[in-house]
């Protein structure tokens, strides 16, 4: 009996590769443990476990009946106030409940937008290098991902002219993603702004997944001023992470906030796809965005920190560049010119026990990066970098 699919499948979604992880995380297996336990900087994981009493509540919720029944298409309305209030707080302006919905992930915010905004045919605006969840969702959807360059000498940030010449009948929306990731880039707020008035003058969205905004570098304290007035409502939909924030990656909830007219068509999809966002750690976040703010910029400071230890672990090996850092990502180019950046990453997995993933991930362009994901593990493991990369040849 053959193997193969008795009828074929959405070349849509044939045609996009398979999720490039857990490719990456197969080469660990080859490693004989040579140069010290495995270091995984692979993936965006908090580094750190949830607070003890978010996890105590967690475990108490959990144990309700309510918990486990359907809830609200958008979101429980205590955790959407409680969010549209802290939003409200951090930019300054006014964000009401109607103007949230809650989702199973930033992934899945993500992909509503995209849903919402284009269908087969049209086109979005994606910074280069990006992010392959968005670029995999594009395709699967039938959008275009069209890139926008994103170039190290202007620190991997967006310039607007370089959009305004891509920009045709077919573009629907732009992307940007700040802190960035892969890069972790932070787009200066009047470069952000300045993206939000080319997308009103052109009459397509604005579309900004925030995921990383509360890994900000110190004493800056929030990316943009689009929520300070009212324009925003016409043409900005924002995305966010609450999975790193609290290091709950597995409990999937993120959040979308846009004028509450949108959120009423971004309902219909929800709907279809999700029907409600996990019940219990909605329940705890409502007291958690209160509650653990003081944690949470312990957390930015710590990862802030871890980022200065890479830095310092790969100062005295300057054949491996860094290009950018910040937030959870740092941007590196490695040493061998003309070899892919694929090779370079199985080599250190397999040999030198480093995890990152290939530049080629994110993009055309980038078979001379890597990206490493320097949230993932504390300061002293960071710190032995410096052995683990030192005299790699291929």
């Amino acid at each position: 009996m053959s193997s193969g699919l008795f009828n074929p499948i959405n070349p849509l979604v044939a045609d996009v590769g398979s999720p490039p992880i857990p490719e990456a995380q197969s080469w660990t297996r080859r490693y004989d443990g040579a140069y010290g336990p495995l270091i995984n900087l692979s993936q965006a994981v908090p580094g750190n476990a949830p607070h003890a009493s978010f996890l105590e509540r967690l475990a108490s919720m959990a144990g309700e009946a309510k918990t486990a029944q359907y809830g609200p298409i958008n979101g429980d309305a205590t955790l959407r106030q409680a969010y549209a209030d802290e939003m409200s707080r951090l930019y300054e302006g006014r964000v009401e409940a109607a103007d949230t919905a809650i989702t199973a992930g930033c992934n899945m915010a993500f992909f509503i937008a995209m849903m919402l905004l284009a269908h087969r045919g049209e086109t979005v605006l994606l910074p280069t290098p990006w992010y392959f969840n968005h670029q995999m969702t594009l395709d699967m959807l039938g959008i275009e991902p069209r890139p926008l360059p994103c170039r190290a000498e202007n620190g991997f940030v967006p310039r607007i002219e370089d959009a305004e010449r891509l920009i045709d009948e077919r573009v629907r929306a732009i992307v940007l993603v700040t802190p960035n990731n892969p890069t972790g880039a932070v787009y200066p707020a009047h470069v952000i702004e300045g993206f939000a008035e080319l997308c009103a003058k052109r009459g397509i969205y604005l579309v900004i997944d925030e995921t990383y905004r509360d890994f900000l570098p110190q004493g800056m304290n929030r990316s943009h001023g689009l929520f300070t007035g009212e324009e925003w409502r016409r043409n900005v939909i924002q995305l966010y992470s609450f999975s790193k924030s609290y290091a709950i990656p597995g409990h999937r909830m993120g959040a979308v906030t846009a004028d509450a007219g949108l959120i009423e068509q971004i309902a219909k999809i929800l709907d279809c796809i999700q029907i409600c966002a996990p019940r219990t750690a909605q329940a705890v976040l409502p007291w958690a965005i209160e509650a653990l703010r003081d944690w949470r910029e312990e957390n930015r400071a710590e990862i802030n920190q871890r980022a200065q230890v890479f830095r310092n672990a790969l100062a005295p090996l300057p054949e491996w560049r860094i290009e950018s850092v910040g937030a959870y990502f740092a941007y590196l180019r490695h040493p061998f010119a003309g070899v892919k950046a694929q090779a370079v990453a199985e080599k250190l997995a397999t040999e030198r026990g480093v995890l990152c993933l290939p530049g080629s991930y994110f993009g055309p362009g980038q078979e001379g990066h890597l990206r490493v994901a320097v949230a993932n593990v504390g300061a002293d493991v960071l710190a032995t970098l410096t052995e683990r990369l030192k005299g790699v040849t291929l």
